[in-house]
Formats: C-alpha cells, sequence, structure tokens
C-alpha cells in the first residue's frame, strides 16, 4: 500500500530565555493550544478501548474528540515523549475528516551566547488533495499566532528569572485579563465578600490580589487555583493565602475540590467536592492502577471561583502533555528491541525509571558528575529491575532499552513530591479549617491513612482540687479560659485541636516543632496570668506518627497506636514541662529547638514503660524551660482517650 504524500512544515525562533527558563511555559501544550486558539478537545465516550476488551496494553494513549466549526473529528493521541528541558512531540491519527495523520516536534536548542534556538516542526498527512493546497494558507496564519504565543512566553520567564520567588508554576503566573469575566451580579458580591473579609482581619493587600485574580484572571488559571503556589506567586506566607482561601470559601467568593492524585503520574483520578464523598480505594485510568488514598500526598485541597460570582469553564486543550506531569523529566515509547538514548538536564536528587505496565523500578539518584559516557537503564529480559541504585550526573546520557517482547512506555520521574500541595492532612489539621467547614469528614466507617501527623494531649494538672477549691463555677471558668490560651497557641502554629475531653485537649500538627512551641507557650501564658487571675498546670505529651483518620461523632478524628501513645505521656508530664518521644526528639527542627541558647529550653532523657505496651519501653524526654524546676511528678490519673 502506497503512503500518502506528507505536507511537512517548519518554523524557527530565536528567543532570550534559555531552554530551561522556557520549557514550563513551551511544555505547557494545554495553555499554549488555548493561547493560540485551537479548539478544546474532550476524552471520547470509548476511550478505554482495547486495553479493556482485549487486555493489550495502551500505554497512555488517549482515544480523543475535537470540533472544528461543524466537524467533529476523533482520533487516537499517542502518549507524548519527551527529554526535558530539550524537547517533546506527540502523534494524532484521526478516524475521519481531511487529516489521516499529524506529527509534531518541538525542540529547545541551546544558542552559543545565551538564549534559545526554538524549532517547532509539523507534518500533516491528509486526505484528500484539496487539504494539501489548503492547508499552507491556515499555517501560515497559525504561525504568527505561535510566535506571538512564543515571544509572551519568553518575557514571561525573563520576568521569572529575576523575580525574588521563582517557585510559582507558570499557571498561577498568567498574566491577567483586561476584560472583567464576572456574572451579572459578580461585581458587586466580589466587592462585598472582600470587604467583609477585610473586616474579618484578612489581609487587605492579599484580598485585593484574590479578587483581582477573580475579576480578570483566565480560566485555565482559575479552573485549579493552588494556594501555595498563589503564596510564592505573591511572595506571601503559605498558611496566609490558604486560610484566606478557605475564608473565601466560607463567604462565597471560592469553591474548593479534594483532588485525588494517582501515586505514580501524579494525575487527577477523581476531584470530590467533600472528604465525605471520598474512598480509600481509587483507580488510575492512565496507568491503569488500583492505589489507596492518603491524606498526606495523594488528597489535594484546590479552588475555583464560585459560579454565582464567575462561571469558569472547565474546557482542555490538550490532555497529557509534558505540563500534566511535571514530575517526569524523560518519556519515550518503545518499540520491543528498541533502544534509545537521551541527554536530560537533571537536578541533584533520586529518580526512578519505571516503565507503564510493568511492576516495579530502577532507582536513579543525580549526584554531581555522576558516571562518564553512556549509562544503560532498564529491565533485564526475564522483565525484572536492577536491585541497586544507579548514580548518574545532572547530564547524562542515558540509553534506555526495551527488551520486553511488547511496547513499552519508559518513565524516568523524580520521587520527591513538590511542596505546592495544600494537602489535606496539612488542611485538615488547620484550626481554620474546622472552625469554618466542621462539617467536612469522612463517610461513617471510612478509613484512611493520613502520614506522619504530631499528636498533643494535655490536661490541666489537680483539676478536681480546683473545683473543691474555689467553686464549681469560678473554676468552670478558669477551665473555659484555659481553653482559649491552648487554641490561640495551637491555631498560631498552624495546628488544631480535634476534641476535648473533659478538662484535655486533643491537637494534631504536621510537624513536631510546632507543636512544642505552641505547648510551651500555653504553659507559660496559664503559668503567669494578668494579675488577679489563678494560675495554671498544663500537663503536655507530644508524639508523632503515622495514623488513621476516621469520623467520630460527627467530626474527623484520628485513631492508631500512635494516638495511644501520644496519649499515654501527657500524665507523665508534671505541669511545667511536655513529655516528648523519640520520633519527636529525633526531628531536625526540634533538636535546633533543644539546642539552641535562644530557646531557653533543655531536654531531660527518661526511660520507662507506657499503660497499654508494657512490654516496650520508651525512651522519652521531659523538655522545660532553664529557669524552672519541675515540681515531682503528680501521680497520673486513669483516664481514656
Amino acid at each position: 500500500m502506497t503512503r500518502k504524500k506528507t505536507l511537512q512544515q517548519r518554523w524557527e525562533f530565536d528567543l532570550r530565555s534559555s531552554p530551561e527558563a522556557l520549557w514550563p511555559y513551551v511544555a505547557d501544550t494545554n495553555r499554549f493550544n488555548s493561547d493560540t486558539g485551537l479548539p478544546a478537545v474532550a476524552v471520547a465516550d470509548d476511550e478505554a478501548g482495547d486495553e479493556a476488551t482485549t487486555g493489550a496494553p495502551r500505554n497512555a494513549r488517549r482515544r480523543l474528540r475535537v470540533k472544528v466549526s461543524v466537524l467533529e473529528m476523533l482520533y487516537e493521541e499517542e502518549p507524548f515523549e519527551w527529554v526535558r528541558p530539550h524537547g517533546f512531540g506527540v502523534v494524532r491519527r484521526y478516524a475521519g475528516g481531511p487529516i489521516a495523520e499529524m506529527r509534531v516536534r518541538v525542540e529547545l536548542r541551546p544558542r552559543e551566547g545565551g538564549g534559545t534556538h526554538l524549532v517547532y516542526d509539523t507534518e500533516f498527512t491528509p486526505r484528500a488533495s484539496v487539504v494539501r493546497l489548503a492547508l499552507p494558507l491556515q499555517l501560515k496564519l497559525m504561525r504568527r499566532k505561535f510566535e506571538r504565543a512564543f515571544r509572551r512566553y519568553d518575557r514571561l520567564a525573563a520576568e521569572r528569572a529575576t523575580a525574588p520567588q521563582t517557585a510559582a508554576t507558570p499557571n498561577a503566573a498568567a498574566p491577567l485579563s483586561e476584560r472583567t469575566q464576572l456574572t451579572p451580579t459578580g461585581r458587586e458580591r466580589l466587592r462585598q465578600i472582600g470587604r467583609a473579609l477585610v473586616a474579618e482581619g484578612k489581609n487587605a493587600e492579599l484580598v485585593r490580589r484574590l479578587s483581582e485574580l477573580v475579576e480578570r484572571g483566565d480560566d485555565l488559571a482559575l479552573a485549579r487555583v493552588r494556594p501555595y503556589a498563589l503564596a510564592d506567586l505573591w511572595t506571601a506566607d503559605r498558611r496566609e493565602v490558604l486560610e484566606l482561601c478557605l475564608a473565601a470559601t466560607r463567604a462565597g467568593l471560592l469553591d474548593f475540590r479534594w483532588e485525588l492524585l494517582c501515586p505514580l503520574c501524579r494525575g487527577s483520578a477523581d476531584s470530590p467536592a467533600s472528604l465525605g464523598d471520598i474512598t480509600a480505594g481509587q483507580h488510575c485510568a492512565t496507568c491503569g492502577i488500583d492505589f489507596e488514598v492518603n491524606f498526606d500526598r495523594s488528597v489535594e485541597l484546590t479552588f475555583r471561583p464560585n459560579p454565582a460570582v464567575r462561571k469558569v469553564e472547565g474546557a482542555a486543550f490538550c490532555v497529557a502533555g509534558p505540563a500534566t506531569t511535571p514530575h517526569v523529566v524523560v518519556q519515550q515509547l518503545l518499540r520491543p528491541g528498541e533502544s534509545r538514548t537521551v541527554r536530560p538536564r537533571l537536578e541533584e536528587g533520586r529518580y526512578r525509571l519505571r516503565a507503564l505496565g510493568l511492576s516495579g523500578a530502577q532507582q536513579v539518584r543525580v549526584a554531581g558528575a555522576g558516571a562518564g559516557g553512556v549509562v544503560s537503564l532498564g529491565p533485564t529480559e526475564a522483565a525484572r529491575w536492577p536491585s541497586d541504585e544507579r548514580l548518574i550526573g545532572v547530564e547524562p546520557a542515558l540509553r534506555i532499552e526495551n527488551k520486553d517482547a511488547v511496547e513499552r512506555l519508559f518513565i524516568l520521574e523524580r520521587t520527591s513530591w513538590s511542596d505546592q500541595a495544600a494537602t489535606a492532612a496539612e488542611v485538615t489539621a488547620l484550626q481554620v479549617f474546622r472552625d469554618l467547614f466542621a462539617e467536612e469528614a469522612l463517610r461513617p466507617g471510612e478509613q484512611i491513612s493520613v502520614g506522619s501527623l504530631t499528636l498533643l494531649f494535655t490536661d490541666l494538672r489537680g483539676s478536681t482540687q480546683l473545683y473543691r477549691q474555689i467553686g464549681d463555677a469560678v473554676a468552670f471558668g478558669a477551665v473555659m479560659t484555659h481553653f482559649d490560651v491552648l487554641r490561640e497557641s495551637i491555631a498560631a502554629e498552624g495546628g488544631a485541636i480535634i476534641k476535648t475531653l473533659g478538662d484535655a485537649v486533643m491537637g494534631a500538627f504536621t510537624r513536631p516543632a510546632p507543636a512544642l512551641r505552641a505547648a510551651m507557650r500555653a504553659q507559660a501564658m496559664l503559668a503567669a496570668p494578668p494579675a488577679g487571675v489563678r494560675p495554671l498546670a498544663l500537663k503536655v505529651g507530644i508524639h508523632t506518627g503515622p495514623c488513621i483518620a476516621v469520623t467520630l461523632n460527627g467530626r474527623l478524628d484520628y485513631f492508631g497506636s500512635n494516638v495511644n501513645i501520644a496519649a499515654r505521656l501527657e500524665p507523665l508530664s508534671s505541669g511545667s514541662d511536655c513529655i516528648i518521644s523519640r520520633p519527636v526528639r529525633d526531628d531536625p527542627k526540634i533538636a535546633a529547638l533543644l539546642s539552641g541558647q535562644a530557646s531557653g529550653l533543655v531536654a531531660e532523657p527518661l526511660r520507662t514503660t507506657l499503660k497499654g505496651f508494657d512490654a516496650e519501653h520508651f525512651d522519652l524526654w521531659r523538655v522545660t524551660r532553664k529557669e524552672i524546676s519541675p515540681p515531682e511528678t503528680e501521680t497520673p490519673t486513669k483516664r481514656g482517650i
């Protein structure tokens, strides 16, 4: 069969920014297609396709549909291939319409003396000769749009390179439109909500910026607002921006969603609007795997405008470009027996090479110059991955070979996760979230791993005697005041009160150091109150470790052996110290806090057993202020968790 003649087009542009600086913009094919006026795409109804019916691996091939004028076309898209930051490409095969096949290849070549020579190659296979005659005129019009987009990305990359904070994603940094995008009543609602947020004590400048973003930001940026990326862009405190977004949601300016992220591709497998809609077991259609949800990594909170203020279209213009998986530095589709040598530019750290549909991976560490020459990576003939970690340099020559009998998509990715995600573990341990969204809880019976949390348990020393000495009414007022002090201290350090148990409190933090600072501050405030107020002694125990999130009494709660350990530490406290466990003591920031002269803290080791863990001895530390000598430890009272 004679292969149809193709029509090729090459465009070349000289840009000022380096390939590394341009890559996040040029490789964001979803935004590029939108910026250049290309039509939106949608997943075809039969996208599951061959894999579901035959079991043959599709290797991230997708069936998509696009509408151009009145013509709707279906096509299959091969997985994008790329080597960061040097280039990427894709092949699309159309089931009908004027084009049979389209190939795109983009290269970013460093220029001598600085900058980038960008090459944009396209190859079309028309179905009829009339298409061959019409395409050149259409491509001439498209070239102007493409050049405008690339020149703008060049300016944005240059501005980002000189900005004080460059961690924000390019999508967050999208330029604002001159036109308002609000609903007919949106402007007045925006003003009212903005004034109310400032009246509540929110930072007026951050409220102004958020209002401006909602009014004039583009749909792509607003479809998935990540508060930490926004904070980095604004060079603002991350928790302050997150708390502003939460308050704006309660006020009706924003809505939030919980995105359930696949542990491999890190794409969104689902986007429920409530914690109650989350189930622990999830499936990623792209990777073809089932996975367990974990609050610490795979559940991220994102925001978008409330439709009453502004309607944001959720259109997609490209569903699988390199920017959808920014942790992936190399992606290559290899036929059986095929090998390929690539030369990515890497940051130091740990990576892994895996193949879609093949279990296991090869561990890689990037450090300095690494090994010289060409480094071979990949599984053996038996589809087994090497067990040792391979050391490579920051600019390696990597030879990847597919020794399997079937086609495989090879992926080289960073193993570390982005710190720009506001994870469910962090958000649900935030006092503002628990105050504003008390109804947010898992469905009854659902249990989800939280990852590692720091748990704080407190109780008032001698509270029973206090009621007898000063009377129930006065003592109750003192206890309520103590709750206020604890709440203020815990919230100030980014933690949350999970529940109260009589005079006791259970608090949660994402890290140990804020928990210790909050505890010591609360102890100091209660021990030295204003004149005329009775001093109180606060017993404290702090432990950190993995636990499980559940719903108890209609509220989000935590349980597990680490919760039990944390509860057993508080009775060992005298009321002028904090008892901390080894995992807390071994935290680097706790170690720095205890070794620093400015903190005024000292830690005395003790080794003991804990109730319910009688067969195990625990290494603990009693943390006190240097100027305070702790009294004799009160005999622990029996109290359930």
